[in-house]
């Protein structure tokens, strides 16, 4: 068996992030965080870090009218997103939202089909179901249940899915523009919207929570959003939004692991069972990417 290839460890580390990221999110919203004002301060703080990059590295964001049509089409994503991220793991919990995130690598193929911007072909389509098998079989054998909030359940299913029209949106951007400065501008133009939707709870907001809160809530920033975006566009730019998305059903089984190690949990012959369905399906989609037909 080959080595993991450069992007295959960029994925792995960004799917990491991830997966600590809902356990770090669920603490922090059921800590005194209101969820629109957890949004609207990371948010800006991520797009202050990457505007200080880009204007160090670059000098400039100034994108073309056509690439600023599409960073703006992208943050409105980013914004539905974010509402729907927040507020699912507000009324659910993070393994039910892990389980439902696996849905993200069908949405991301449909949406690549729709737009012809990639065309999946049937390995991927085979380890995408195997894969994604093996997200329900974590899910029960860690007692996730599915009967729980149906709102949440419903958000969950929003955050996934414009998380793969976000991911799909701006891929050919990547052929003209940097991570950090398509970072800058589509993180920069969501945060106006969650920023002003969440002015009400913004004003409301008791900012004396615990340093363990506020300690969280640097990572959840600095990790699971800056860094992560940097790796995420690079591997779509690399491999493509529908295969990219696929690795995203690691999240729930890491998430699974990390709490063994930190937490002294235990995994179930379920979990390890899923587990290594997530690794067989992705191993199955492993191909080059088939490009799609260019526009006569």
């Amino acid at each position: 068996m080959r080595a993991p290839s450069r992007v295959e460890v960029m994925l792995l580390s960004t799917v990491l992030l991830w997966a600590l990221n809902l356990t770090v999110s669920r603490y922090i919203l059921t800590h005194g965080f209101e969820p629109l004002a957890y949004s609207s301060t990371r948010y800006g703080l991520a797009t202050l870090v990457f505007i200080g990059l880009t204007l160090a590295l670059e000098g400039s964001l100034r994108l073309s009218r056509r690439d600023l049509g599409i960073a703006l089409a992208a943050a409105g994503f980013v914004f539905v997103n974010q509402i729907g991220f927040v507020y699912a793991l507000e009324r659910s919990s993070a393994s039910v939202l892990g389980l439902i995130l696996g849905a993200t690598p069908v949405f991301a193929g449909l949406f690549g089909l729709v737009a012809r911007i990639e065309q999946p072909g049937s390995r991927f389509w085979a380890g995408a179901s195997v894969s994604f098998a093996g997200v329900g079989l974590v899910a029960v054998g860690s007692g996730g249940e599915l009967s729980g909030d149906l709102g949440g359940v419903l958000l969950g299913v929003l955050t996934a899915a414009t998380w793969a029209g976000y991911s799909i949106l701006v891929t050919p951007l990547m052929r003209r523009q940097s991570a950090t400065r398509i970072s800058a501008l589509v993180l920069g133009l969501a945060w106006v919207p969650i920023a002003l939707t969440g002015l009400p709870q913004l004003a409301s907001q008791d900012w004396s929570l615990s340093w363990e809160v506020w300690l969280l809530f640097l990572f959840a920033t600095l990790g699971p959003l800056v860094v992560t975006n940097e790796l995420w566009f690079r591997a779509l730019d690399r491999i493509g939004a529908a295969r990219a998305t696929l690795a995203a059903n690691l999240q729930p089984f890491l998430a699974a692991a990390i709490a063994v190690v930190l937490l002294s949990e235990t995994l179930s012959a379920l979990e390890l069972a899923g587990g290594a369905l997530i690794a067989l399906g992705i191993l199955v989609a492993r191909r080059r990417r088939v490009p799609a037909a260019r526009a006569k």
